[in-house]
């Protein structure tokens, strides 16, 4: 069976008051099959550094219910050390959504690289931070050279050793 790239992602919420407001987004993707959730846990981290965690599995059944349009696995993918290094990097008051998902809109292209006797040598993912602050950068460093003006990057001098 062919997958699609899989994700493993933990976004911080400040407060310990995980609402779901992301759910409804979630959902959306996967009811277009754009993903796949193969694994899902919230960890909370209090203001004395306490680190606790949830697996879906154990919120009572009103709680899994929200969850189920999700048609999430819940199989276990997400490790105690995951979970340890994230409530490691968490701010005191915090939850965190730990997601692991399928890209199922890969699947296809997936196959078509493996048919074709192909393999990924290499897959990285930019975070939206980097991207947004390239971006920012490059849309400067044209602005300067359309203005006449030396980039920042031009107007350093160089070293020579």
């Amino acid at each position: 069976m062919t997958y699609g790239p899989i994700d493993f992602v933990a976004l911080e919420f400040k407060g310990n008051q995980f609402k779901g407001e992301i759910l409804p987004e979630l959902m959306d993707l996967v009811n277009r099959e754009v993903v796949r959730v193969i694994d899902m846990i919230v960890v909370k981290k209090d203001a004395d550094g306490k680190v606790t965690h949830q697996e879906m599995q154990e919120h009572d059944k009103n709680v899994l219910a929200v969850f189920d349009p999700l048609k999430a696995e819940i199989n276990g993918m997400i490790q105690v050390e995951d979970i340890e290094m994230i409530g490691e990097k968490l701010e005191p008051n915090t939850t965190a959504a730990l997601l692991m998902f399928e890209n199922l809109w890969a699947v296809s292209f997936v196959q078509a690289v493996e048919n074709a006797n192909g393999r990924s040598v290499m897959h990285v993912r930019i975070p939206h931070e980097v991207v947004v602050e390239t971006m920012e950068k490059i849309a400067s460093e044209e602005a300067a050279l359309e203005a006449g003006t030396p980039s920042e990057a031009e107007s350093k001098p160089e070293v020579v050793a």
